[in-house]
């Protein structure tokens, strides 16, 4: 959700900005809203062979999960480019076409898109780069191992959950496995 042109920003963080605005109520009186801003994300979904490959990520400060490809979207930068980038420091893979699962904006109060992109088949061209915050291991995954996770606590991304969840009580994996694999 977009923050009003007469929003002021009343707080510069490392990741989130806080910006505040008086809101005229139902009633005539006026209040104070607030939100957050931080810059947009990049989660990619690549494609090796027959395979998806997940990260098996540890962070600074102890926890470790498996996880997506991807980060933030530096300040002028492109979603695509944005993706290549992460996707060529954390796998050392270039892929050879790219598509967009979806956009998701999980939260009203701030204003954050996360872009869910399709690397489809990915080639080795380098090794990982890793910013010295990373400790990323690569594990290639089948599709059905992949929905496993993504339906247990294995893999955790909400709102992309919910959608294979979807997917899968509608009778529509088939169709997103086909997008995944397309040649």
């Amino acid at each position: 959700m977009k923050i009003p042109k007469q929003a002021k920003r009343v707080f510069k963080g490392i990741i989130f900005d806080v910006y505040q605005w008086p809101q005229k109520m139902f009633d005539g009186s006026i209040a104070t809203f607030e939100r957050l801003k931080r810059p947009d994300t990049v989660q990619i979904i690549p494609i090796v062979d027959d395979k998806i490959i997940i990260a098996k990520e540890q962070q600074p400060g102890g926890w470790s999960r498996r996880g997506f490809i991807g980060g933030r979207v530096e300040p002028k930068e492109k979603v695509l480019v944005a993706a290549k980038r992460e996707l060529l420091e954390e796998t050392g893979l270039k892929a050879k076409s790219w598509s967009v699962f979806k956009i998701y904006e999980p939260y009203p109060k701030i204003d954050w898109k996360i872009y869910f992109l399709i690397a489809h088949n990915c080639q080795k061209i380098a090794e990982q780069n890793l910013d010295s915050g990373e400790k990323i291991t690569l594990q290639k995954a089948t599709f059905e191992q992949f929905v496993k996770y993504l339906t247990t606590t294995e893999l955790y991304s909400s709102g992309f959950t919910v959608d294979i969840l979807k997917m899968k009580l509608d009778k529509k994996l088939n169709k997103f496995k086909q997008k995944l694999f397309k040649k």
